[in-house]
């Protein structure tokens, strides 16, 4: 019997199926809904709101096996408080931006926190998924077990689609044990330097779980067993940072995190940006910055493409505007095919990710 501390458990796939089927076959567009605190991110979806909060509960759970499946619906803070009861989190750290967050929310968003360039991100936690497909088929994709490659690797396809592919019914991710402890230190030092000692510390076999500059300070965090952890923390020296800092960086309440138009620079982590046209924030070691700034997007998208990387309007797009960095012809080919095998009646959060798909 799967443990489960979540109060309300309920299988909605047959309700969710019969609202797909008859969308599908009138091609009406519908918007999936779940806790909704992401529906800032990406672009307006205009179609009818397809809830799927009340298809919740854990599904299966056992902590020796480091696997849990729960439905789409079920809130992320449940599936958190029940994880940390039996010494386990999500390796991803995923933000958390209201109670009504949900599993199903934090798979399609593929927002990950800071432990993300030292243990992964969603796509890496996710073994399995069900989801519904435009013809109302609960397609189970991948497992639960990390070597099985069942649906040939499609279940990862559903972190970061944002629902554009499919309406997932459940999710099986691979948990991590908590660390015995933790420690987080801070330097004053300005980003050039930061970017160095962020360098020579991630040469050597250190516990890191996070590394980020708020535009003032160097903040680092050690994560394991006790004495691996007393013994990185007394090398790498520093004050002591604000307990509270690592978890507003991951539930995004610093500034300007909370800006109302925000930019999202994902970029290899050695890559020097320089000359940000706004306030920023860095975090994945640098591998991340957060941007606020009214610059034209066609220069923020330049800063990020001319290192490798791209730019994501995490927050504030008009209602015309590109979210996301626009697509090549060969990879545009490539998603509308991958549209039109999973959801061949278009009616899947159209326009979400990109115009016309």
């Amino acid at each position: 019997m799967p443990i489960s501390t979540v109060s309300e458990s309920a299988d909605q796939s047959d309700r969710l199926a019969q609202a797909v089927r008859a969308a599908s076959a009138d091609r009406r567009p519908l918007r999936i809904v779940g806790g909704d605190t992401k529906a800032f991110y990406g672009r307006a979806v205009p179609g009818d709101p397809l809830d799927v909060t009340g298809h919740r509960g854990i599904v299966a759970y056992e902590p020796s096996e480091l696997v849990i499946t729960a439905r789409a619906g079920t809130p992320i803070v449940d599936i958190e408080r029940l994880l940390a009861d039996h010494g386990q989190m999500l390796a991803f750290e995923p933000p958390v931006l209201g109670v009504a967050s949900t599993l199903g929310g934090v798979v399609a968003s593929g927002l990950a926190g800071p432990r993300r360039p030292f243990a992964g991100g969603v796509r890496d936690s996710v073994l399995g998924v069900t989801v519904l497909n435009g013809k109302a088929e609960a397609l189970r994709l991948g497992g639960t077990v990390f070597k099985n490659v069942a649906g040939f690797d499609g279940f990862r396809l559903m972190a970061g689609a944002l629902g554009t592919l499919g309406v997932l019914l459940d999710v099986s991710i691979r948990v991590a044990p908590m660390a015995a402890a933790e420690v987080s230190r801070s330097f004053d030092v300005d980003w050039t330097r930061a970017r160095e000692i962020i360098t020579g510390l991630m040469r050597r076999p250190l516990p890191l779980s996070g590394a980020a500059h708020d535009g003032a300070r160097l903040h680092l965090r050690v994560s394991g067993a006790e004495g691996a952890v007393a013994a990185a923390a007394a090398e790498i020296g520093g004050d002591a940072s604000p307990e509270t800092f690592w978890r507003d960086l991951k539930d995004r309440r610093l500034a300007p995190l909370t800006a109302p138009r925000l930019w999202r620079l994902s970029i290899p982590r050695t890559a020097i940006v320089d000359d940000l046209p706004g306030r920023w924030l860095r975090d994945w070691a640098g591998g991340e910055i957060w941007l606020e700034s009214d610059a034209a997007a066609a220069t923020i998208r330049a800063l990020a493409t001319a290192v490798g990387g791209h730019a994501t309007l995490y927050r504030g797009a008009d209602p015309d505007e590109a979210v996301f960095t626009p697509l090549s012809g060969g990879l545009l080919a490539l998603h509308r095919r991958l549209k039109a095998a999973f959801d061949p009646a278009g009616v899947f959060n159209p326009g979400r990710m990109y115009e016309g798909l």
